[in-house]
């Protein structure tokens, strides 16, 4: 480095990944979230978006690729829920795929591990309960989820937090899940949905209260049972 550009540390950088559409939905509102935020500078980072194939196997090796040639300082990956009636921020991903249906390659693993070999599980790497609070600051309705489920979302979950214990070690990451959009849950009678610019101020928020660098805080957001 010349004398010019001594002491100035490069901004962050956050990766924001979504699906693509799945079970025969024509949108995927974690893609539509993510590429809206593609470009976006929050909290002094430039924040790019990934799509990524809603198989099992492909969608996590797309990922690993990616963080090799460009590494990142957090990465939010996105997934779709159509039971959720809010921003879940997930705690845990298990080593565990048992897909309830086929991915869009066809692939259905039953009782099988992400990793051969890996741990059982990890927690997540963001401050998620800082998230949650923020999220809700910002007027968007969230949670702590304690399942990301065994389809291809824990699947990639797994997949992201095994790169980080294993190759990157400096990056942190995790999972969300978020309802589907209206236009979908138009098509399910008393399905949940939340527009697209109320997700996206939620995500913008969890990007901000990751990169604040205070850690997580001690709220409440467990479960009974």
């Amino acid at each position: 480095m010349d004398s010019a550009g001594a002491g100035i540390e490069a901004a962050p950088r956050v990766l924001v990944t979504g699906f693509e559409p799945f079970g025969g939905e024509s949108v995927n509102p974690s893609w539509e979230v993510a590429r809206a935020l593609h470009g976006a500078q929050i909290a002094g980072a430039q924040v790019s978006a990934l799509q990524l194939p809603c198989r099992f196997g492909e969608s996590g090796e797309v990922l690993a690729r990616a963080l090799s040639r460009s590494p990142v300082a957090v990465v939010i990956a996105l997934g779709q829920a159509a039971s959720r009636t809010d921003l879940s921020v997930e705690r845990v991903a298990i080593n565990v795929d048992d897909a309830p249906m086929p991915d869009n390659g066809g692939g259905q693993p039953i009782d099988q591990p992400v990793i051969a070999g890996a741990p059982a599980g990890y927690f997540s790497s963001l401050p998620i309960k800082r998230i949650v609070a923020a999220m809700r600051a910002a007027g968007v309705p969230a949670s702590v989820s304690q399942t990301a489920g065994t389809f291809v979302c824990n699947h990639l979950f797994f997949t992201l937090a095994h790169l980080i214990a294993t190759r990157h070690p400096q990056m942190r990451g995790g999972f969300i899940h978020l309802p589907m959009l209206p236009e979908q849950a138009a098509a399910w009678v008393g399905t949940p949905s939340l527009s697209l610019d109320t997700m996206v101020r939620g995500v913008r928020a969890a990007i901000a209260a990751t990169l604040s660098g205070d850690g997580d805080a001690a709220r409440d957001g467990g479960t009974v049972a």
